[in-house]
């Protein structure tokens, strides 16, 4: 079969002819249609993830086919029987075991859904790891009530807007902050209420101007700004991290945090039963995931140069050859 593989940091991915995947005990072969790239797949190029090995196929999401049928696949492999974290035995699909970003791929029979109707191929290949990231963190962690206000943080990554798509779903009033002028009047047009630029110092004054603090604050970078989350939090706040680009913390102000009775969660992922109630509420709220661009098979570096230039305002989707 013909796969986009990468044989080391650094290394262009190269289109390669492998042999199909051995399909396990309770595994099933599924012909991929559209694959979704994440950041994930970017930090591997890379060599800025844990595990590494090469040669290897990336990719996590996938819409394919399936005894004739259109299916998704949950990349959440071996969560295990604490619904709380991952047991040891937990995998994403695409590292350590070859991903989607070939004509098949194989993946435990527990990991296939119907893919939802109302949407292409490419939108549903747009799901998986960002979609289910975003439900967890947005849902499980921070249990969201009608009307309370929401800061998601760095709109326009793949997490951030499924977050935003779901706060609005669920009747919450959603602000944003970005580096990008242009992506915070993207989110507005989307449903968000407001957005403020983070490079502004004193952005959280700003955004404190415009809604009087937050009851949740979804969050993928940490970093150096992270007290301003504390800052923009109404009591009994929740903060949910889900990501740490910004790096390290530092100086975190507990005083804020137990005054304004604070709740922090770390998150990532989900588990089976958060998958399935993903997709219910995708259905029902006929939610449709925002896809930037779509790119060839033979254009996936092009694809991962788009990705790692920051620009993108939602998934970046790779289509199999015909």
């Amino acid at each position: 079969m013909k796969a986009l593989v990468l044989e080391g940091i650094n290394q262009p991915i190269e289109i390669r002819n492998i042999d199909k995947p051995n399909v396990e005990k309770d595994f099933s072969l599924v012909t991929v249609k559209t694959a979704g790239l994440n950041h994930r797949d970017l930090w591997i190029t890379k060599g800025q993830y844990a595990g590494l090995k090469f040669p290897i196929v990336l990719g996590s999401d996938v819409c394919g086919l399936h005894l004739n049928n259109r299916v998704i696949i949950n990349p959440a492999f071996f969560w295990g029987e604490n619904l709380n974290a991952q047991s040891k035995e937990f995998e994403i699909l695409g590292l350590p075991r070859n991903g989607s970003l070939s004509e098949f791929v194989s993946v435990p029979n527990s990991s296939i859904y119907q893919a939802p109707n109302h949407l292409t191929d490419e939108q549903v290949a747009a799901i998986p790891l960002a979609g289910l990231t975003a439900f967890r963190a947005l849902v499980t962690k921070t249990t969201p009530i009608k009307g309370e206000k929401i800061l998601i943080t760095g709109i326009g990554g793949g997490v951030a807007l499924f977050v935003l798509q779901y706060a609005i779903a669920l009747g919450l009033e959603v602000y944003v902050n970005s580096s990008s002028d242009e992506k915070i009047q993207k989110a507005i047009s989307i449903g968000a209420k407001g957005g403020v630029n983070y490079t502004s110092l004193d952005w959280d004054k700003k955004l404190l101007e415009m809604c009087s603090g937050v009851d949740i604050i979804v969050d993928g970078a940490a970093g150096s700004d992270f007290n301003k989350l504390v800052k923009v939090c109404n009591p009994a706040a929740r903060i949910c991290i889900y990501g740490g680009t910004q790096g390290l913390i530092g100086n975190l102000m507990p005083q804020q945090i137990f005054w304004k009775q604070i709740s922090i969660f770390g998150s990532t992922m989900g588990n089976d039963q958060e998958f399935r109630d993903m997709l219910d509420v995708i259905n029902t709220y006929k939610i449709v995931p925002i896809v930037d661009f779509v790119y060839a098979f033979e254009d996936v570096n092009l694809a991962l140069l788009r990705m790692s230039q920051g620009d993108q305002f939602g998934k970046i989707i790779i289509k199999m050859a015909e």
